[in-house]
């Protein structure tokens, strides 16, 4: 059997402590799943008027009743013992049958505040079809969301409820989003 020389020994002993630093730093930072499903069973109350169906809620009657065109959404997220924990993903959007061509909407999502009480709500006044890309597509056409600008991402509280005034014909969906780990510092 051949020796090793002094200068492989020290190669497989480096190798071997960066590989074992490796999956020890690893290790360190692995974090366990998010619970998905508990997640998915949050009941959010969820409430849609227009001007016609307007029912005043208690949790809601400071807000203003929606206008003619417009249409007022509700949501009224439950309790949690930990509620800095967790945020509210909301996007507001179009269900549009689209080809394989990349459309945008234009369209500008204000933050308002509710005079004398100081309660924040949101309002998308117009919602107009944007740019599009003109690409040959051979694909069949298929349903799907298009969202205004960029999701608003909200801290979770269910002390008031969150409340959107948006255009007839726009939809607004939404997610709750846990966190799973502290920060961390960069190069650490």
């Amino acid at each position: 059997m051949k020796r090793l020389s002094l200068t492989d020994n020290i190669k497989i002993v480096m190798t071997f402590t960066i590989i074992l630093a490796g999956v020890s730093s690893f290790g360190s930072r692995a974090t366990s799943p998010v619970d998905n499903n508990y997640l998915n069973t949050l009941k959010i109350n969820s409430t849609v008027m227009d001007v016609y169906q307007y029912q005043p809620q208690e949790a809601s009657k400071m807000y203003p009743a929606p206008t003619a065109g417009m249409v007022q959404h509700i949501l009224t997220l439950p309790a949690l013992a930990d509620e800095h924990d967790y945020m509210l993903e909301v996007q507001i959007g179009q269900n549009k049958i689209i080809d394989c061509n990349k459309p945008k909407l234009i369209g500008e999502i204000d933050k308002l505040s509710l005079a004398g009480w100081g309660y924040v709500y949101y309002q998308v006044n117009k919602v107009m079809q944007g740019p599009t890309t003109k690409m040959m597509c051979t694909n069949a056409k298929s349903a799907q969301f298009i969202v205004l600008n960029e999701a608003l991402t909200l801290g979770y509280d269910s002390r008031q409820p969150k409340v959107f005034y948006l255009p007839e014909g726009t939809d607004l969906r939404y997610r709750i989003w846990k966190k799973a780990t502290e920060f961390v510092f960069s190069g650490q």
